[in-house]
């Protein structure tokens, strides 16, 4: 534990920080498998679990917890498969 009033303050905001990069990585995750799960099964709202899935990795690129190209080939392998699946 830090003794310097800095120090501890850099530890309380990593925590913070922490915190809202898992949850923003973890939705990103879960919007990601719906999207797969719904391409993969037919689903009639295929579509728009893409979009949503898209929105999630955009918001995760912009947070900075994703790097712009590692967000683009994301996009472009969702819509790969969304396109393969007709």
């Amino acid at each position: 534990m830090p003794n310097i009033q800095s120090a501890k303050k850099r530890v309380k905001v990593i925590a913070t920080k922490t915190q809202r990069n898992k949850a923003i990585n973890s939705r990103l995750k879960t919007e990601i498998k719906k999207a797969n799960i719904a391409i993969e099964s037919g689903d009639a709202n295929k579509a728009e679990a893409v979009r949503v899935a898209v929105k999630a990795i955009d918001q995760a690129a912009a947070k900075g917890i994703l790097k712009k190209n590692a967000a683009s080939r994301r996009k472009s392998t969702l819509a790969r498969k969304l396109n393969a699946a007709g």
